[in-house]
């Protein structure tokens, strides 16, 4: 299979070289260049081993690798969850589910993804005989995902920008405790969105890309969306046939990745009926599939941190789809955000799609509530699910992160402190930060002074 860019000014490319590239050449991000239809099998009576679906999946855009070099990626990749089903599918009420995606070693969805793209660059290293440096973005998750898959990994090294204070305490351990020499944690002062828009202006910088072999770990490397698109397909295969004829994925997001690999996963014969986007405060997907106009605004500091986004990356790959893939109108438009501009976007289907926003005050009652009528304790992101859940519909509600992430905030709203041994652990370890101006400028000097080199 062949990926094309979403600005379509780059030449088709396979698995390989799109994983590599993180960003294609012209700015754009990589897609299929056709989706495959998935498996006939999925409504079976019980659903595939994790491993052996993800093999499935997987297979049908990575037709770089041999089948045994994907079943060995795999196992390394999910091997370590603490679930046997790797994404339980945990029944709270008749019509109500969660797809609990917090087992993996960092206790939050972003394992799914970033255990398998770490795997991919020791493989990539070990295929070319070259070194090379990975660079990304967090707002919580993704820096201690990426810190943790590929810490100690020879001929890699990880420098993650990351917004100061505005990460939660145990969010930021897991990134700068690591004690891997390889792992460079960067706090700067700003938002989620200054840290990101330093990360693509480098990647844009073909000259700089090129010197220091530079990779990507954010979603806007392809292999996270395709890893991310499995656990939907594992979700169906794991509910009641009694609950499969109005079925409504509910997905807590602020980057647009997460609820971009599902519909994807829409697009290649997954059934359900509908996909619901779960903001908090930073409603900038909410406006826009309420109005159709994407509108960045200002953003506020939140008790759901991994949310706090204005300028979402996948937006892009969404855009690309949308226009039947334009290329050129998706650049423009994307011009246009660079501006400053918003961009009005076709109408979206009302019946495949449905948005709801949280403020503070209503992740904390939602946290409430779910404990007090199921018995169940989420994190403030999964809090955000909750909120105007249409019982019409069978509910699957993405579990994102283990509450103990959070322990101040559930505390407050339940009066319970969720722990977890591998947390409690880093509190006793000392942090290792690298604090830098948010420039460009200035991160691009440190790379250069710290990269992996061969």
């Amino acid at each position: 299979m062949e990926y094309q860019s979403t600005r379509s000014g780059s030449k088709p490319v396979g698995f390989f070289e799109a994983f590599a590239a993180g960003l294609a050449p012209d700015g754009g991000l990589y897609v299929p260049e056709a989706l495959p239809r998935l498996p006939d099998d999925l409504a079976t009576d019980s659903a595939l081993p994790y491993p052996a679906l993800a093999f499935d999946m997987l297979g049908m855009f990575d037709t770089d690798h041999s089948g045994d070099d994907l079943i060995n990626l795999i196992d390394k990749s999910y091997g370590s969850f603490t679930d046997l089903a790797t994404a339980p599918l945990k029944k709270l009420a008749d019509n109500l589910f969660v797809l609990e995606l917090f087992h993996g070693p960092t206790l939050a969805f972003k394992d799914f993804g970033l255990q398998l793209v770490g795997n991919l660059f020791e493989d990539q290293i070990q295929r070319t005989g070259r070194s090379i440096n990975v660079l990304g973005a967090t707002s919580g998750d993704t820096g201690s995902a990426a810190s943790h898959g590929l810490a100690n990994k020879e001929g890699v090294n990880v420098f993650i920008l990351y917004p100061r204070g505005r990460v939660s305490e145990l969010q930021e351990r897991q990134m700068t405790c690591t004690g891997a020499k390889n792992i460079f944690p960067i706090p700067i002062e700003g938002t989620f969105d200054d840290a990101q828009y330093i990360v693509k202006e480098l990647f844009g910088d073909l000259e700089f890309k090129a010197k220091t072999s530079l990779s990507a770990i954010n979603s806007i490397n392809l292999a996270r969306i395709l890893a991310q698109a499995i656990y939907y397909v594992h979700a169906w295969m794991q509910l009641p046939d009694e609950n499969r004829s109005r079925v409504s994925y509910v997905v807590p997001t602020g980057n647009f990745g997460n609820i971009l690999a599902g519909w994807l996963a829409s697009r290649m014969g997954l059934p359900g009926d509908r996909f619901v986007l779960a903001t908090n405060q930073n409603d900038i997907l909410y406006r826009l599939f309420t109005t159709g106009v994407y509108e960045p605004g200002a953003v506020r500091p939140s008790l759901a941190p991994s949310m706090d986004i204005q300028i979402a990356s996948n937006f892009e790959r969404f855009l690309f789809y949308q226009l039947d893939g334009d290329g050129a109108r998706v650049n423009r438009l994307m011009q246009k955000l660079r501006d400053g501009k918003n961009v009005k976007i076709p109408q979206f289907d009302p019946d495949l799609f449905a948005a709801t926003r949280s403020k503070d005050a209503d992740i904390v009652r939602n946290i409430q509530a779910v404990h007090e009528r199921y018995g169940y304790v989420v994190d403030p992101h999964t809090a955000c699910g909750f909120q105007k859940l249409d019982e019409s519909y069978t509910n699957i509600v993405l579990a994102t992160a283990h509450p103990a992430k959070f322990p101040e905030t559930i505390e407050g709203a339940i009066g319970l402190r969720p722990t977890h041994p591998s947390l409690e652990v880093l509190k006793g370890e000392e942090p290792m930060t690298y604090p830098l101006e948010p420039t460009i400028s200035a991160v691009r000097t440190f790379i250069e002074a710290n990269m992996a080199e061969d």
